[in-house]
This record gives structure tokens, C-alpha cells and sequence, in this order.
């Protein structure tokens, strides 16, 4: 195909919910007081699973091979947890939405969550096959934008030929140094002011408006 659609996860593509959060933080238990993390995801230099788990160890001045046991320890709760009956919470039109697109282009995700835990997570709610061919995630650090590029490198595309639909200020950003287009989704009205705010020419409250949104841009290059 000659196009492709990226999807950032959360906020997009499913609701972080307290309880897979919680796990996320539960999973330095065993090293630091994990109690006393902040759970303010921007509150940390770069907003990434990897990285940040690499902040804190050295924060606390832990060995710096434990950031590979707690991510590995993170990874094992969240499947052990997920097959114990916590549910992720799908955003209401995603899993039709990705169903109804990809017949027509290439789907992936560029998320700053691990890729695992997004394989984990999305194949609980139908999802990840959809994804699974083009899928990046944590794993490697950096910002939202290097996440992305790693996925419009993958494609092979040029960037004008990626949709990236993010709910985030940094999904903005990521989206115009990469040079894609770009939809902000959100249920909230105050974060879709913030995205037209940070340059987001396209904008969706819904899945079946990002639908049309995505057809029009697809209709539009061809």
C-alpha cells in the first residue's frame, strides 16, 4: 500500500487505566519506595517507559542493570495480570475504526509505551493484529518524534504519505519534525483546543469522524 496510518495508544487507541498504570510503578517495589514516584507522566525528562525507568534508576542511584530487571518485571506483572482478568479499556470506535481501515492502508503505532505491553494490551481487546506489522514502542528511548520516526522509516513512505493521530502536545510536535500529517483525537474539548493550539490542522472527537477524516486525506492524495 501506498500509505499508512500510525496510531499512537493511549488516549488514541485505548484508556490507560489506574490499575495498568499502577503496575507500571508497582514493578520498583522491589528496590525503592514506589509510593513515592510520580505518577505525572510529564513530569519526567523524557516521556518514555524506557527512559524513564532509566531516570529514576539513576535518581536513586541504583545499579544501573536494574532497569532491566524491573522492566522485565513490569512486563511479566502486566501479562500475569491481564490473564488474571484486568481489563484494558478500548476508546469507543477504535477497534471498528482500524477494522474499516485497514483494507485500505497500512496500519501501525508509535507509542511510548513498550512494544510488548502494547502487543499485550491490544491483543486483549481485538486490536493487535490490526498493528502488529508496524509497530513501535518504547524500546530504544527517545522522544515521541523519534519513536515515530523509526515507524515512517519503516514504511519506507515519504512522510507526506503517513497519517500520524495522536492525542498529545508531543504527537504534534513529533508529527511536523517528521513532516507527517497529522490528526489530534480527543474526547476532551479542552485538549483539542490545546492540539489546534500546537499546529493540528485536522481534529476528531470520535472515531467515526477520524474515519472520515482519514478517507478524506487518503481521497485527497489520490
Amino acid at each position: 500500500m501506498n500509505f499508512a496510518v500510525i496510531f499512537d495508544v493511549d488516549g488514541v487507541l485505548l484508556e490507560l487505566t489506574r490499575d495498568e498504570e499502577e503496575l507500571f510503578f508497582d514493578a520498583f517495589a522491589k528496590h525503592l519506595d514506589a509510593s513515592t514516584l510520580p505518577r505525572d507522566w510529564n513530569s519526567y525528562r523524557i516521556r518514555n517507559d524506557e527512559d524513564i525507568i532509566r531516570e529514576i534508576v539513576d535518581r536513586y542511584r541504583l545499579p544501573p542493570h536494574d532497569a532491566a530487571t524491573i522492566t522485565n518485571e513490569y512486563l511479566y506483572t502486566l501479562k500475569s495480570a491481564l490473564a488474571r482478568g484486568l481489563l484494558s479499556k478500548p476508546i469507543e470506535g477504535a477497534e471498528l475504526l482500524l477494522r474499516n481501515l485497514a483494507p485500505l492502508t497500512t496500519l501501525g503505532i508509535a507509542t511510548a509505551n513498550f512494544r510488548r505491553a502494547a502487543e499485550l494490551r491490544l491483543r486483549q481487546v481485538n486490536m493487535w493484529q490490526y498493528v502488529s506489522a508496524l509497530a513501535f514502542g518504547a524500546d530504544g528511548g527517545g522522544h515521541k518524534s523519534e519513536i515515530l520516526a523509526r515507524a515512517v522509516a519503516a514504511t519506507g513512505l515519504p512522510s507526506s504519505n503517513i497519517i500520524f493521530i495522536g492525542d498529545n502536545v508531543n504527537d504534534v510536535v513529533a508529527a511536523i519534525k517528521n513532516q507527517t500529517q497529522f490528526i489530534g483525537f480527543s474526547t476532551s474539548a479542552a485538549r483539542l483546543v490545546q492540539l489546534r493550539d500546537a499546529g493540528a490542522m485536522h481534529l476528531s472527537n470520535a472515531h467515526d469522524h477520524t474515519e472520515k477524516i482519514v478517507r478524506q486525506l487518503l481521497n485527497a492524495a489520490n
